[in-house]
């Protein structure tokens, strides 16, 4: 008689996926200590850039730009890049994985972290958020790819 795989263990198996990230999550925690204290909450990690990378106070023409479809293995990330004054103003994403719980969750947290460090370095070489590895490399190539258009 051969065994099929039921729901039941279909979904023990997430429970026990989930309680060991939850684990490691918690000792990264403890790890982090102070950094939570200073606003960083959820179990996504991002470190914070050494120093900020502008090179020109208008490296970019104004305008909209939207970056190529990236895979990121869930889903695709497509994002807008939208500049003014010459400087990288937001970051929009057009496209997103979000058709999994996990990946919403994931995605929630780490689109803003991606989105700032953008911001703030003025541009796509940003760190990746620890959890959200494909998520971050596949922002990383539709953003440089929209700030190729947007420097002419």
């Amino acid at each position: 008689m051969t065994r099929k795989s039921t729901p039941k263990r279909f979904f023990n198996r997430y429970i026990f996926l989930g309680l060991l990230v939850a684990s490691g999550v918690y000792a990264f925690s403890q790890h982090l200590g102070s950094t939570q204290a200073a606003g960083h909450s959820g179990a996504l990690s991002h470190t914070q850039p050494a120093a900020v990378a502008t090179t020109a106070s208008h490296a970019y023409t104004n305008g909209s730009y939207t970056g190529s479809a990236s895979d990121a293995y869930y889903g695709t990330v497509q994002v807008k890049a939208i500049v003014k004054n010459g400087q990288l103003a937001d970051v929009q994403f057009l496209q997103y994985p979000n058709t999994h719980s996990y990946s919403i969750a994931v995605n929630n947290q780490a689109m803003p972290m991606l989105t700032q460090e953008a911001i703030q370095v003025q541009s796509a070489q940003v760190n990746g958020v620890s959890g959200a590895t494909l998520t971050s490399q596949a922002f990383q190539q539709s953003l440089a790819a929209a700030l190729v258009q947007a420097r002419g």
